[in-house]
């Protein structure tokens, strides 16, 4: 059940604090122009390219940056190894401007700064899923054209037959070798270069190469989950990953304003962390939390595998003010039976995205960290990631809400005629901002498809209230329809999320002969509590319409399946139950 609000919230409207975040000669300032062709709402002041925010990192010299169980890199070691790299690869490696520098390894320190080095060259920072077969990387390497590949240990065993079918691939840059020596030309090492992590502040400072940016040159190359088909390379600018940010910062400032407060200004003393339990090679791993982390001058915090458990212990260690991910993540720290083992005092903020969460998360997250701002938001690979990011006293009276857009960024739904439907009606959702992507990596076809005249068409179905917050309803092509009847997979997992003892929850078809599908659910229960099917047949009966109660329920201890994305992988659910007569 949502907390009532103060007496006094909110001060004022979305829209008025919208406009008063986007005025003229503000850092979050919001003007009409024309980007790539495309007449639409942009950040002016804006930094104009990644190279701004990695240099200016400078000032926070001494502070940690990245910390990895016994690693730990300040930004001015890692801006050191940065600069080093950055002039290995336009130097001895031949990257020029517009080359693809793919960056495939688990959350190490080594992959931001081979991220921003390939990025502050000019080179277009290509990152892959560490959780891909040697045929999936390979698919993505010579999609992307990759001159180089930085890589851990365990990518180049998966890729190392795959290499003769990559001519374009010139270098292979391992980082963490264990190896005395591999026999192929084409393979370096990376400490060869920088050193191990902790010996990166005794490199000598240089300057980063020269290099001709401007805002709308290609940046990243991020591949889609691909829980279907091939995944596809969403092409991003500069101005797009850099907009992401300004896009969460106008909603963090608008929760201040319709407070009636003050939006603060940075405290230089203050230094927060975030615990991440999510893989930078994801959109929210590297826009949402890598990059506005260092422009803050924060601390990031990895571990090798994600166990809530292990993570309890980094938190107290650490001072981690901020976590979350996926919903499930959160869910398994603030039910993990050893919680009050350790002082999580220092959490100030616990949001996630990627994901359903049940209305319930948000009032848990306010009696277990009740000083701790809970968040939640929308966005997808071809949106930068974050778009709208609900926080603080809207959350939690709009527990189902996605957020309100800021003034830089244009929702709407489309019916299925492709105009515009009113306030509150379902329908495509479609979104418009400085942070979309250019289109698809060597894929017309999918691009006109998705980009139209500066809006991505999402395939989420979705409405718009009168106030202007979105709200989820399911994936398009994740639909069930049961006899004819549309059924939202959210709205039923929604409804068993609704019960005390479900701590993660998917809703898939179940093929039928006569309906077409029928409900199916899998649900992993929190620990040491216990319901029937029967009983959650019954709970969810008490607020849907009976055709959408699930007709089986299966249970698990396990954490659901999901892809390295935080997505559930729901054909390998689907797979478990028999089809019905």
């Amino acid at each position: 059940m949502a907390a009532d609000p103060a007496p006094s919230w909110p001060v004022i409207s979305i829209q008025e604090a919208n406009s008063l975040i986007a005025q003229p000669g503000t850092p979050l300032a919001v003007e009409e122009g024309t980007i790539n062709g495309v007449s639409m709402k942009y950040y002016p002041e804006a930094p104009p390219t990644l190279r701004f925010p990695l240099e200016a990192s400078a000032a926070h010299a001494d502070r940690d940056f990245l910390v990895y169980e016994n690693e730990r890199a300040t930004f001015d070691s890692h801006l050191k190894a940065v600069s080093h790299v950055a002039r290995a690869l336009s130097g001895e490696y031949g990257v020029q401007k517009g080359d693809r520098v793919a960056v495939i390894m688990r959350n190490y320190p080594q992959w931001p700064v081979a991220f921003f080095a390939a990025l502050s060259v000019g080179a277009i920072a290509t990152p892959m899923n560490s959780w891909w077969t040697g045929e999936e990387l390979e698919y993505g390497l010579k999609n992307s054209g990759a001159k180089v590949a930085i890589v851990d240990p365990q990518i180049y065993e998966r890729i190392r037959e795959h290499l003769d079918e990559l001519p374009d691939l010139e270098t292979v840059i391992i980082a963490r070798e264990t190896e005395e020596e591999r026999n192929d030309p084409r393979v370096k090492n990376f400490e060869d270069i920088v050193g191990e992590t902790n010996d990166w502040n005794k490199l000598e400072s240089l300057a980063l190469p020269e290099a001709d940016l401007l805002p709308d040159d290609d940046a990243t190359l991020m591949y889609t989950s691909g829980t279907t088909g091939r995944p596809k390379g969403a092409l991003a600018t500069h101005r797009a990953v850099i907009s992401n940010f300004l896009n969460s910062m106008s909603c963090q400032a608008r929760m201040f304003l319709r407070r009636g407060e003050a939006i603060p200004e940075p405290d230089p003393s203050e230094q927060r962390a975030t615990l991440l339990s999510i893989p930078f090679f994801h959109a929210t791993g590297s826009f949402a939390v890598l990059i506005p982390t260092l422009m803050r001058g924060d601390k990031i915090v990895s571990m090798y595998k994600w166990d809530a458990g292990k993570a309890l212990p980094i938190i107290e260690a650490e001072k981690v003010t901020a976590i979350g991910g996926v919903p499930a993540i959160a869910w398994q720290v603030l039910e993990h039976p050893d919680r009050d083992k350790y002082d999580l005092s220092s959490i100030q903020a616990v949001s996630y995205g990627g994901a359903p969460s049940a209305p319930e998360l948000v009032s848990t997250i306010k009696k277990r960290f009740p000083d701790a701002v809970p968040g939640n938001g929308w966005g997808m690979t071809e949106t930068s990631a974050s778009v709208t990011v609900n926080l603080g006293e809207d959350y939690v009276n709009r527990p189902d809400s996605a957020g309100a857009p800021p003034s830089a960024v244009d929702l709407k739904i489309v019916g299925g005629d492709g105009k515009e439907l009113p306030a509150g009606e379902v329908g495509e959702l479609w979104c418009k901002s400085p942070s979309n992507c250019k289109g698809y990596w060597n894929r017309p076809d999918a691009t006109a498809e998705t980009f139209r005249d500066g809006w991505v068409v999402t395939g989420d179905l979705a409405r718009i209230d009168e106030d202007g917050f979105l709200y989820l309803v399911d994936r398009a092509k994740d639909m069930l329809i049961r006899g004819g009847e549309n059924i939202y997979c959210i709205e039923v997992e929604s409804a068993l999320y609704d019960h005390p003892a479900v701590m993660d929850a998917a809703v898939v078809g179940i093929p039928h002969k006569v309906l077409g599908e029928e409900v199916g659910a899998v649900v992993q229960l929190k620990p040491g509590k216990s319901v029937t099917q029967d009983e959650l047949r019954t709970h969810v009966a008490s607020q849907l319409a009976a055709f959408k109660v699930p007709v089986e329920i299966q249970f698990q201890d396990d954490p659901l399946p999901r892809n390295a994305n935080g997505k559930i992988l729901k054909p390998d659910l689907r797979e478990r139950f028999t089809a019905r007569a």
